[in-house]
């Protein structure tokens, strides 16, 4: 009887404890929609209207978008976590809005200032030396690049489907014409950059980084060249060989499963398409290094960069925001002053040209946004779950703000090895 009794009073202990939790937090809750709310009212720009229950509170005029609260725990999670919780929050359910991309660029307008007062900290020079020297040690390699890949890219094939075109290209799209589709506007990039590179038939193309495998194909298919692509994907190499044999291009085109650090040979040309943000700050020279000598005396690279703005790339460099924590794990966005320093420091490579095409990605990624809306039903089908659903989208809509908002770009980075620089690299 006494031992029933105990087990009846460590089960009472614990269902208060548990209430006891939830008491405090729905009281921590409490505290951070006051705390939110007080910071918006002081500054200034936040033009939303928040709907809770019967009660709609302005909190500008006019109002951009609406924020309807659901479920309170979002206070929390904003107030923890920042930009992690705020898009966490809403995969979750507990905020809905009908236009997230509205409500993401007004925050982004409001916490423009303090971003910008951050970046000046993070740039001041002792500062940045003391960060460099306590992460110098910790970079990445192979196993955890490989993790990383993985964690994004093997969510499955059948799930990208459902956001990209047909082509399966996950990059920056140039539309030649407002009404391009989505196909064609990235042929059109690839074909541009075949240009850039100057293929052709007797070329010997090294791709770090195939996607699933587009840029291979374009590339042997219509300059003729012979093609090496590599990828530490599991889904993206059964995809890209399958994609090879289906266009019978065994003969011309190669697919290793290599990483970078690994790859030996000699190349005439050598191309890379957005995979550079997956390579840690602390591998830039490595990586450059390594593209050097893999290229032949006066071959051609073209690189196409994700950038940052240089005033916020040093403390972009250190925090875990939304998408490197739940999107992207290790990724690092670089600047292009980064990049400009890590080829002169480390390679026989000529930074010749720098061509910005980031005003397309604003367009791409709304087309991406709206297949992943469109194949919902699809999605549910294959057992996708709709809170990922919902944080992909958030995904998509976050990277679209930064880059309309002109906080990130996505550039052409053209380069040859052993030659004279030919003219301005800073043309586009």
């Amino acid at each position: 009887m006494a031992e029933e009794l105990s087990v009846r009073e460590i089960e009472a202990t614990h269902l208060l404890n548990l209430a006891q939790r939830a008491r405090l937090t729905v009281v921590l809750d409490r505290l951070a929609r006051r705390l939110l709310l007080s910071l918006a009212y002081r500054g200034r720009g936040l033009a939303l209207d928040l709907v809770e229950g019967a009660m709609v509170t302005s909190l500008g005029q006019p109002a951009e978008a609406t924020i309807t609260i659901v479920d309170p725990r979002c206070w929390g999670s904003m107030v923890r976590h920042g930009s992690r919780g705020l898009c966490a929050s809403y995969a979750a359910g507990w905020w809905e809005t009908e236009d997230l991309t509205a409500v993401l660029r007004v925050l982004f307008h409001r916490l423009d200032r303090s971003r910008a007062r951050l970046d000046r900290l993070a740039n001041f020079a002792l500062v940045r030396s003391l960060r460099d020297l306590l992460h110098r040690s910790g970079r990445p390699g192979r196993h955890q690049d490989r993790h990383n890949i993985s964690a994004h890219y093997d969510l499955s094939n059948d799930f990208f489907e459902c956001v990209l075109d047909e082509t399966m290209t996950y990059s920056c799209a140039i539309f030649p014409r407002p009404e391009s589709t989505l196909v064609e506007a990235q042929h059109h990039r690839i074909d541009l950059m075949c240009q850039r590179l100057q293929l052709g038939p007797t070329d010997h193309l090294l791709e770090i980084g195939s996607g699933w495998g587009e840029f291979a194909v374009f590339a042997a298919r219509n300059y003729g060249c012979r093609v090496t692509t590599t990828t530490i994907s599991t889904e993206q190499l059964v995809y890209v060989k399958e994609k090879v044999d289906v266009h019978g291009l065994s003969d011309r085109i190669t697919v290793l499963g290599a990483d970078w650090r690994d790859l030996t040979g000699s190349f005439d040309k050598l191309v890379s398409v957005e995979m550079i943000e997956a390579v840690d700050w602390r591998n830039y020279e490595e990586f450059f290094a390594k593209c050097s000598a893999l290229l032949l005396p006066g071959g051609l690279a073209c690189i196409q960069a994700i950038t940052i703005d240089d005033r916020s790339f040093e403390r972009a460099k250190y925090r875990e925001d939304f998408i490197k924590a739940m999107i992207f794990p290790g990724s690092c966005i670089p600047s292009l002053r980064a990049l400009r320093r890590a080829i002169e420091r480390a390679s026989e490579l000529t930074l010749e040209e720098v061509s910005s095409i980031g005003p397309h990605y604003g367009e791409t990624l709304r087309r991406w946004r709206r297949r992943l809306h469109d194949n919902a039903e699809r999605l549910d089908a294959l057992g996708t779950p709709r809170e990922l659903q919902r944080l992909f989208g958030a995904y998509l809509s976050y990277c679209e703000v930064g880059f309309s908002e002109g906080h990130t770009d996505d550039v052409h980075l053209v380069l040859t090895r052993g030659v004279e620089r030919r003219g301005d690299a800073t043309r586009g």
